[in-house]
């Protein structure tokens, strides 16, 4: 536990980041699944269950910053393990099976009550501040990549 409180910095972003980020790996491996997938079968549960497959990874490939290939290696970790598959109405398009959206609601449930105990006792105040300092540095640093 620390006994200063740090200035806003980028070591302190990353170190809270990870802390968290180990928890939710923690649970997500308990499920059997990575951060990466559960990542990409949020992005289809957030579209509705259905999503294009090119739409999908660029949604996921701007999300986490990694490469494209990376992220179809996934989609096919997904369709391999049957909790995505391909819509039958529509080849270019991705959807849930009935077993990825229940690993998806149960990785959220879980990941939703590591929050809860993470910003217990925060005032809401405090997490509206630390909300709109962390989207100004998120829409700066993806300002900059875009420009790179």
């Amino acid at each position: 536990m620390t006994t200063a409180t740090p200035t806003l910095n980028a070591r302190v972003i990353a170190l809270s980041h990870n802390a968290a980020r180990a928890l939710l790996d923690g649970a997500l491996a308990r499920h059997g699944t990575t951060f990466h997938q559960n990542v990409t079968l949020r992005v289809v549960v957030v579209a509705g269950g259905s999503i294009g497959r090119d739409a999908l990874v660029a949604d996921v490939t701007d999300s986490l910053k990694i490469d494209g290939s990376v992220v179809r290696g996934v989609v096919e970790e997904l369709t391999a393990s049957r909790l995505l598959e391909q819509d039958p109405a529509e080849a270019s398009r991705m959807r849930l099976t009935d077993t990825g959206r229940t690993l998806y609601e149960s990785t959220a449930a879980e990941s939703a009550t590591i929050a809860a105990r993470l910003y217990a006792d925060i005032p809401a105040e405090d997490l509206a501040i630390a909300g709109r300092v962390l989207t100004l540095i998120t829409d700066r640093a993806n300002a900059d990549l875009a420009g790179a």
